[in-house]
């Protein structure tokens, strides 16, 4: 288990990693946004709740590289390196022994479908960034799956409260189709965003394109502005 003191060292390191990039946060437009395009009432940060060119659904699609790494749990092991000043490895135990946050958010995909009100529970990115320090000239972060996926996110983005790295969906574990034992949500992007079967997140100085942007898909990816694909 994770002890007093450490646990207290990652609130500490939270506080100061989310006073770093607070202003940015409030700026970004899944939240500051004053002519979203959506519709249906506002959601928790005040965007229509279904985005521009989307269809809610109540199924959950299964879209991949069509391969399902399956991954034992004591072999899997999630690498946090890059621009920070205490990278680690971490086993299953190691990583479940860490705050966990449960998150109620919705699921936006490229694709044009939206889930809404989906019950996750995992930890949250900002606590795996407090966990590693990152460094004061990092700025993106390029996360890797087992199964060859990349996808890079900026700070701002990453860093949200409702970032999480979830290993539990509707209170059983994440099934290997949709990225378990564990995958990233990226709520307020679109989900390409989120890593699934994820074993490494890179701390970058300089963002750098991962599977889908370098094949022509959005480097920011945010749904209320149709922001899909580079123009």
């Amino acid at each position: 288990m994770e002890t007093p003191d450490k646990l207290e060292k990652i609130i500490e390191t939270r506080m100061k990693l989310k006073a770093r990039f607070e202003e940015k946060m409030k700026l970004t437009p899944s939240v500051a946004d004053d002519k979203p395009k959506g519709s249906g009432k506002p959601n928790r940060h005040g965007m229509p709740s279904l985005p521009i060119g989307q269809t809610a659904t109540v199924k959950w699609p299964v879209l991949d590289l069509g391969y399902h790494p399956n991954i034992p749990l004591d072999k899997w092991r999630l690498t946090i390196d890059g621009a920070v000043d205490n990278p680690v490895k971490l086993t299953w135990k190691q990583f479940m022994e860490l705050p966990q946050t449960k998150d109620t958010s919705d699921f936006h995909c490229v694709t044009t479908w939206s889930k809404f009100d989906m019950h996750w529970k995992g930890v949250s990115l900002l606590d795996l960034a407090a966990l590693v320090h990152p460094k004061e000239t990092a700025t993106h972060i390029m996360c890797y799956g087992y199964d060859t996926y990349s996808t890079n996110i900026s700070l701002e983005e990453a860093l949200k409260p409702d970032v999480l790295l979830v290993h539990t969906f509707d209170g059983q574990p994440l099934s290997i189709e949709h990225g378990g034992p564990l995958r990233m949500i990226t709520p307020q992007l679109y989900a390409w965003k989120g890593s699934k079967w994820i074993k490494r997140i890179e701390f970058l100085t300089e963002n750098k394109l991962g599977f889908w942007e370098g094949r022509g898909y959005s480097n920011t990816a945010y749904p209320w502005r149709n922001d899909r694909y580079d123009d």
